[in-house]
């Protein structure tokens, strides 16, 4: 399987979850040179598309993105419309190699993406992908609890034992901001040196990180725990994951995780 027959699995799978309704939610995915050529593409720029932020540290690295407009249902079937392999080809243009054959560009969040990656290749040098998308419980938490990034870690992490392991360092959670904006994607960057995920109110989630197995797993982790949150949050609660336990058990799995929030 090559690693677009890879991608557009997984953006089929967000899409059976329901996370990616009609034109909703967005992938960026860092490609090798290997996984470039295993492509038997030739390194011709078909288009250009020109960006006002510096992309400097991206220049020469090879990104699949995902089409603005573009439906992920579609995207198994019809790879070549809904999708684009582009190359940083300076520090404004990202050169458009394949893809987009209906005349489309890039997703509208693309500076959000391409600004998250730098970011988070400062963190980690093995990181490669950038997924947005609007999970369901999530997005329902913003409307009903403190837009806290401290407050949805401690709930997330007791509404279930997995929680602290797959994502110990906790989730940022930023307020409503227009979508495709300048301001929001830098806001959304910024959170990235410290997160790998980073919720927008009343909108979504954005998770990165090395694979696509890695990074869909964050997402469901972190949108079944949203789900256990919504289920329980109004009910009498008779027991749950104290303090004291989830200190043990970051212990026991010799996690690192956020201080501050249940010490």
């Amino acid at each position: 399987m090559n690693c677009i027959e890879q991608v557009t699995n997984i953006l089929d799978q967000l899409y059976v979850h329901g996370w990616d309704e009609r034109n909703g939610g967005n992938l960026s995915y860092i490609l090798t040179s290997e996984e470039v050529k295993s492509l038997g593409l030739k390194d011709e720029i078909i288009r250009t598309f020109h960006y006002d932020f510096d992309m400097t540290p991206l220049i020469g690295k090879y990104f699949i993105i995902t089409g603005t407009g573009k439906y992920f249902r579609n995207c198994k079937q019809f790879p070549e419309e809904n999708l684009g392999i582009m190359k940083v080809i300076d520090a404004h243009n990202l050169g458009l190699i394949w893809g987009y054959s209906d005349g489309g560009r890039p997703t509208s969040e693309a500076p959000t993406h391409l600004n998250c990656h730098i970011e988070r290749l400062k963190v980690d040098e093995e990181h490669r992908l950038v997924i947005h998308c609007h999970t369901t419980n999530i997005i329902c938490m913003t409307h009903v609890c403190p837009l806290s990034s401290a407050y949805f870690t401690e709930q997330l992490w007791k509404m279930q034992t997995e929680s602290i392991v797959v994502f110990p360092e906790g989730v940022s959670v930023l307020p409503w901001m227009l979508c495709g904006g300048d301001e929001i994607g830098m806001a959304t960057a910024k959170e990235m040196k410290e997160y790998r995920s980073v919720i927008w109110a009343q909108h979504g989630i954005f998770c990165t990180g090395k694979t696509l197995d890695e990074v869909f797993g964050l997402i469901e982790t972190i949108e079944k725990a949203a789900e256990i949150y919504m289920k329980v949050f109004d009910k009498k609660i008779y027991q749950s994951i104290t303090n004291e336990q989830l200190i043990v058990l970051a212990k026991a799995f010799k996690i690192n995780y956020r201080k501050g929030i249940i010490d």
